[in-house]
């Protein structure tokens, strides 16, 4: 019986090493070998090749996989999501210091803070990143000086960002306080907030994102993490059932 092959990337990701995209960009590093050559990106596999990833085995043929992990985190300010920062600033992973490998499910810019999921389930971290999905990520914001009605009214409606060639999905947008105002997302651009901000004239001073879809902060201190509970994973599962199914009458 012939074994069936995937996609390198999609093996990557279903061994909780990274996601997809992220495993793209480590093959094209030449940072993933298969039988001791350098990988290439698009190539497929068994799984039952000798599979190293920055020097590591993966997936070694015979071995326990690890138990499913979704841990919710309140990253600070000053940390980043990817190893690859060239200021070599302090990464989310290794604060967490969690014994299973991780990995973020997103990004978070280094300026902010709040909530980062980290996983090592590579399909749920692609379904929850999906632009497509339309899942809804939610954030305070405040600014650097008071802001106005219309300013509030241009953000919700959509705000055409030059440098991304862009315009922002309409999204909810509520007062706080008169620096300090509530924003729900359903995309996830290039610093999109800061972006959308500065375009329409004003400043971003703090930035921290309280909830993904069903996960929210919570009164988690700043740098401390939990895991997701047993309900949580049982609503995040039906969301993202409803997004397959909404995608697939869609069509």
């Amino acid at each position: 019986m012939e074994i069936e092959s995937v996609r390198l990337n999609k093996y990557l990701s279903g061994q909780g090493v990274c996601s997809r995209r992220e495993a793209d960009r480590l093959i094209a590093a030449g940072e993933v070998t298969v039988d001791g050559r350098t990988a290439q990106v698009g190539e497929r596999v068994t799984g039952q090749e000798r599979i190293c990833c920055a020097g590591k085995l993966v997936g070694a043929v015979g071995t326990e996989r690890a138990k499913p992990v979704l841990l919710i985190v309140n990253k600070p300010k000053g940390v980043v999501c990817t190893t690859s920062d060239k200021d070599r600033a302090p990464n989310v992973v290794e604060l967490v210091h969690y014994p299973t490998r991780v990995y973020p499910v997103g990004r978070l810019d280094k300026d902010s803070e709040g909530l980062i999921l980290l996983t090592n389930q590579g399909e749920l971290a692609n379904e929850i990143m999906h632009a497509g999905n339309l899942h809804e990520k939610e954030y305070i914001v405040t600014l650097s000086q008071p802001y106005t009605a219309a300013f509030l009214k241009k953000m919700g409606a959509g705000v055409e960002i030059p440098e991304l060639g862009e315009t922002t999905r309409p999204c909810r947008v509520e007062p706080v306080d008169e620096k300090t105002f509530r924003i729900v997302l359903t995309q996830g651009l290039n610093r999109q907030i800061r972006r959308m901000c500065e375009t329409l004239g004003c400043r971003v001073t703090a930035l921290k994102r309280v909830r993904i879809m069903n996960l929210h902060l919570g009164r988690l201190n700043s740098g401390d993490y939990r895991k997701a509970t047993p309900g949580e994973m049982e609503e995040l599962r039906r969301e993202l059932e409803l997004s397959r199914s909404a995608k697939v009458s869609g069509e």
